[in-house]
This record gives structure tokens, sequence and C-alpha cells, in this order.
């Protein structure tokens, strides 16, 4: 189910389920920016060029939509002004007591520094509170991360931790922040309190 629209400085956002057909546009976008992306992403054994092929694609959304199915996961692809611009993606979706789930994301370098990251973590929380019940956000950060820390304050997720040596990314283990926001603290939406602050506005 799509997600938005929200107007941000840099253009009108929106989220929308990841389709077969962004094959050739997710491609173009992670090869391109690989020296934007690499540094803050899991070490694997699989090289760059090889994971972001076109032909790679398939059996990447295909896994996602697996666990959307599922109800485990919420893919998303970020669309700033009709183009491909990213993902987002909620997962680990926990139901019963806990109710929680995680949140990460990735922005192409030409949509980013204009509100959009702003806007891909906005709409995405709201399809997961509407049950008027606690439910716990979790979005982990690493410390270097300065812009992504400063998009997840203004829709409202606070410091709760230290994760130490957390993940491999570049090269090293990296300690990562751990944040959270719960439907109390939201009010309604992260989408609807970019809102309330100033931050963009309904299209």
């Amino acid at each position: 189910m799509p997600v938005g629209p929200l107007r941000v400085p840099g253009g009108l956002v929106r989220l929308r389920p990841v389709r077969l057909r962004d094959a050739a546009h997710w491609s173009q976008i992670r090869l391109a920016d690989r020296a934007h992306l690499e540094p803050w992403e899991p070490v694997t054994d699989v090289n760059w060029e090889v994971r972001h092929a076109i032909s790679s694609w398939p059996a990447v959304c295909s896994g996602l939509r697996s666990e959307a199915r599922k109800g485990r996961m919420l893919p998303y692809v970020i669309d700033v002004d009709g183009q491909f611009s990213g993902q987002l993606t909620i997962g680990n979706v926990t139901h019963g007591a806990l109710r929680s789930a995680w949140i990460g994301y990735w922005v192409a370098s030409t949509a980013t520094g204009g509100g959009g990251g702003d806007g891909r973590a906005g709409p995405g929380p709201r399809p997961l509170f509407r049950t008027g019940h606690a439910a716990p956000r979790r979005g982990d950060g690493a410390p270097r991360e300065c812009a992504s820390r400063a998009v997840l304050a203004k829709v409202g997720f606070r410091e709760e931790g230290l994760l130490r040596r957390y993940l491999e990314v570049d090269g090293a283990w990296r300690d990562h922040l751990l944040v959270a926001v719960t439907i109390e603290e939201l009010n309604g939406s992260a989408a609807s309190a970019l809102v309330r602050e100033g931050h963009a506005s309904w299209a």
C-alpha cells in the first residue's frame, strides 16, 4: 500500500511497494552511488557490482515480498517527484506483547539535502500505528552518521542506548546507537509530526 505523499523542500516524497520493474533504476543508483552508500552498509562476501547488477534484483525483490506476505516486513521504494530515489524497509515486525519493528533506509545522493531524508522516515511509521497500543520502533544508526541521526530526531526518535561492536561496516566492527519511538510519542504519525514542526506539508 503506498504511503504519502509529503511535500518537502526537495520535492514530493511518497513510499510505494517494491516492484520487479524497479531493477534498472535500483541497479543504476546503487552502482553509481557506491562511494556514497558502501561506507554505511554491512560487510558481505559478495562483490558490490555483482550484488547490484540488474540480474540480482529479482531475487532481492522476491525476498522482500516474501517477508511482506508473512507479515514480517514492509518494503518500500522512496519515490521523489516520481523517481526511484532509495528504499525504506520496516523489518522484524513483531506482534503480541512486544509489538516492535526496526526501520532502515538508503537514499540516492541526488535526493539528499533537500528534505527527502525527512520524508523517507516520516511516512513510513504510519501504517504500523493503527492499533492504538504502544508499539516501539527501533532505528540503529552508527554514531558517525550525523545526517541520519538528525533525520530520526526530526521524526521523534530518541536515543536509548549504545550497541557495542554491533555490525561489521566499512572494514571494522562499529558501535551503533539504539533509538526508538512509541505510538504515544508520535501523537498521530511521524509524517504529521514533521508537518507540525514545519519540516514538511501534506500534498
